[in-house]
């Protein structure tokens, strides 16, 4: 008798009720019909995507610390780690010019703010100064000094990333100084709260498509869209620059990897689906940090480069901030030499360095570049508030896949990508992490591979029984395969299995 095939309702039921990508998709759909058709009451929404944010901030702090700390211990070198910091803030300074200059490129060729002749001294400022709160970015002493923790509760409490990333290097440095032997229950404390906050991470997505609905419908309904037709050329724009630099990192990341971005698209599309609605990459960074420690990048390298890329590698913004710049210039009719170009891409190289965080930050990154050019109106800059919030979309999406391109990147520059392993999982088989169960499930303690920071000592699965000198017992399947599969043994040191 031939099985029964599920009928389409129960299917689609099915789909909806496990995965998260279509979730997601249906909520996006839900929020924009929501947000045109009622536009007031989308705009008490506002708390489903806020409360969802918050959520997700509390545990990023913890985290980034978790896996820096376990992925130094690890590694085991921290001149390594030192080499992927400074090789990623290479990678990061190449590829947030060359979005500058394709930006530039982009705005000098289409030139989408010519024929507005705006008059300035029509436009309210203070607008902006609404949308900033008053503030302004930090110069860059300021930068460095205030990445510099005061307290070590302090950075978690004020959600730091860098000052956070500085206190897991120390802490990382500090293991591996004193040894295993004189603090033998510090790392595994360390990687069992992590796994903690990833279980965490789990519960807070499932609340996924309730903030993206909400964000969704805040964003129609406040701005509604008609702005696209108002600002089509500029948003087509940007858009179609933001896929060119894609396209160029797709091109680097097979030269540098051979691995496929399209693949990877596919491979994180929930993530970038929740990011997209909701506007914000900080949502889906414990998610994507966990899938790239899947697919093959050292934990290291995971836990440097990504945090450090949300403040230095702001790829969307870069390419955002030199079109808008050129498009006010073109707006308000002036036309900017060549010289003042350069410039334009000197003052971004520094202040879109210093915006994660800021309120505003874009307006304020292009009020200090219009003020040091001299021959653009600050108020001008007011010309972009209708449509700041559309480019969002391009931002989250050029940002994330930027910086997950970093650290593959990077991780390949290093030695610290597994290939074999990103192949596997980026063709969508299921491939468990060393310390996982082939469900994703953490394996029990001191179950992991010979020689892992999970276990408790050095020599082994073993852990403190073969510190005292006490027999090991061989699980099946372990060792050599000599096929007796239980037993004891006298302790010894064992070397990992093999892949």
């Amino acid at each position: 008798m031939p099985p029964s095939v599920p009928s389409l309702p129960r299917r689609v039921a099915r789909i909806l009720r496990t995965s998260l990508f279509a979730q997601v998709a249906c909520a996006l759909v839900l929020g924009i019909a929501v947000g045109k058709l009622w536009p007031d009451v989308a705009t008490d929404l506002q708390p489903l995507g806020d409360g969802f944010t918050r959520l997700i901030k509390t545990i990023i702090s913890p985290l980034v610390f978790c896996v820096v700390v376990v992925g130094i211990a690890k590694a085991g070198d921290l001149k390594a780690f030192g080499r992927i910091g400074l090789k990623a803030l290479i990678w990061f300074e190449v590829a947030s010019t060359l979005a500058l200059v394709i930006g530039l490129l982009a705005a000098n060729i289409v030139q989408p703010g010519s024929g507005m002749n705006v008059d300035p001294s029509t436009l309210d400022t203070s607008a902006v100064d609404a949308k900033t709160g008053g503030g302004s970015l930090p110069s860059t002493t300021e930068f460095v000094v205030n990445a510099l923790p005061t307290s070590f509760i302090g950075a978690f409490a004020e959600n730091s990333l860098l000052q956070v990333l500085i206190l897991a290097c120390l802490v990382g440095a500090a293991l591996l100084h004193l040894g295993h032997t004189r603090v033998p229950k510090v790392l595994p404390a360390v990687e069992q709260a992590q796994e903690i906050i990833f279980a965490i991470v789990g519960f807070v997505m499932r609340l996924a498509p309730i903030a993206v609905f909400g964000a969704m419908a805040v964003l129609i309904g406040n701005y509604g869209l008609g702005v696209i037709e108002t600002y089509g050329k500029l948003i087509v724009l940007c858009y179609v620059a933001a896929a060119l630099f894609i396209t160029l990192l797709a091109v680097a990341l097979r030269l540098v990897t051979g691995l496929s971005l399209w693949k990877f698209l596919r491979y994180i599309r929930e993530e970038m689906l929740l990011a997209l609605g909701t506007a914000s990459t900080e949502s889906v960074m414990p998610r994507v940090m966990q899938k790239l420690r899947k697919a093959g990048a050292r934990d290291d390298a995971v836990g440097l480069v990504l945090p450090t890329g949300y403040s230095f590698n702001l790829d969307g913004a870069s390419l955002y901030l030199s079109i808008g710049t050129l498009f006010i210039a073109q707006a308000v009719g002036v036309d900017l030499s060549l010289g003042q170009q350069i410039t334009v891409i000197l003052v971004l190289m520094l202040t879109s360095k210093g915006m994660a965080g800021i309120p505003g930050s874009a307006f304020l990154a292009l009020s200090a570049t219009a003020s040091s050019l001299g021959a653009i109106p600050a108020g001008a800059v007011a010309l972009l508030l209708g449509v700041d919030r559309i480019m969002d979309s391009m931002r989250v999406v050029t940002n994330l896949l930027g910086n997950c391109v970093a650290v593959f990147a990077v991780s390949r520059w290093e030695g610290a990508l597994d290939l074999e392993r990103a192949r596997k999982v980026l063709d969508g088989e299921t491939v468990a992490l060393p310390d996982e169960e082939p469900d994703g499930r953490p394996k029990p303690a001191g179950s992991g591979p010979a020689g892992s920071a999970g276990s408790a000592s050095p020599a082994g699965p073993a852990g403190s029984e073969a510190e005292a000198g006490l027999p090991v017992v061989v699980s099946a399947g372990s060792g050599s395969g000599s096929g007796s599969g239980s037993g004891f043994e006298p302790a010894k040191e064992t070397a990992p299995e093999a892949g």
